[in-house]
């Protein structure tokens, strides 16, 4: 059903969240997806969940039923092609809906995780998204080695890498984000906000400058917002200081690691917890230089936080 029926008819209609913010969501009718936040002609609507549940992601599609005055209810949420989100043993908090490519931006300065990154790789390959990794403040030339030492390995991997300085404009970017249904993740201060308003200049989004004292950006973004783009859609995300991965079981966090699919199923006992057992074959890859050291680390964080939260879950 399209937008051309009277919003407050009470009618069902298909729209997708191009705003989320506790239990309010921001509903686009049209399939525009939030172009210009000033353009009457958009019709969108301010909508709550029925019920007390809030289940709802940026990226959603749902039906609702205008209730009048430019607001409206959800009905129901549309079948999801996959969902991006992030968990610990308490809490669970939904990122995004129906991508196609998450978009992991770092800079030059401040410093930045490498942990955090491998996080948001483990959660979009369990979800079947592709990663992109973005290296902005490119123009930094003095932090510029460090940074791409840290990005080897990933790199190495096949992840693709685009360097730029939002400040400069997001052109390098442009092109992979095309026809793709997008969204930009990472810690505060990476200048996320910067190039969203590179690549949609009507977006305004907040953007501020680094707490230097704190070697990390001060949150400006405190909500998801969707934004048309080059025939498909850009999320712009809050700062993420967490990425924990519970809702992940022990075999999915391995096999959301690229470089372990080759050895997996091949280690000596079936139950190899990869530590210190005779015939592991993770720890035989390393030892080659075939997995990083350094990933595989991230690999044994990720997985005894998971561990632990499953145990806190349980009450142990």
């Amino acid at each position: 059903m399209t937008a051309s029926h009277s919003h407050d008819s009470g009618a069902s209609l298909n729209g997708v969240i191009t705003a989320a913010f506790g239990r309010h969501y921001e509903v686009d009718l049209a399939g525009h997806h939030a172009a210009s936040a000033s353009d009457p002609a958009q019709p969108r609507l301010k909508c709550y969940p029925r019920g007390k549940k809030s289940v709802f992601a940026c990226g959603d599609e749902v039906e609702v039923s205008p209730t009048g005055g430019g607001q409206g209810v959800i009905n129901r949420l549309h079948p999801r092609r996959n969902l991006l989100w992030r968990s610990d043993a308490f809490r669970e908090k939904l990122i995004a809906a129906n991508l196609t490519q998450v978009v992991v931006v770092v800079a030059t300065e401040p410093g930045f995780s490498d942990l955090l990154i491998s996080r948001c790789i483990a959660a979009a390959e369990s979800q079947q998204i592709s990663t992109l990794i973005v290296l902005n403040k490119a123009d930094l030339r003095d932090q510029l080695p460090a940074a791409r030492r840290i990005l080897a390995p990933f790199e190495k991997l096949d992840f693709r890498i685009v360097e730029l300085s939002a400040r400069e404009g997001a052109g390098p970017l442009r092109p992979f984000l095309a026809g793709e249904r997008s969204i930009l993740v990472g810690q505060s201060g990476m200048g996320k906000s910067t190039l969203t308003n590179a690549l949609i200049p009507e977006a305004r989004a907040a953007t501020r400058e680094i707490s230097e004292a704190l070697n990390s950006g001060k949150h400006t973004t405190t909500f998801a917002r969707l934004y048309a783009l080059d025939g498909g859609w850009l999320i712009d995300s809050p700062g993420l200081q967490a990425f924990g991965l519970a809702h992940l079981t022990a075999d999915e966090l391995a096999a959301s690691f690229v470089e372990f699919a080759p050895h997996l199923g091949k280690c000596r006992f079936r139950d190899c917890l990869h530590e210190s057992e005779p015939g592991c074959a993770l720890r035989a890859a390393i030892a080659a230089g075939t997995i990083d050291a350094r990933r595989f680390e991230h690999f044994r964080v990720i997985r005894e936080e998971i561990t632990h939260a499953k145990r806190q879950t349980q009450g142990w």
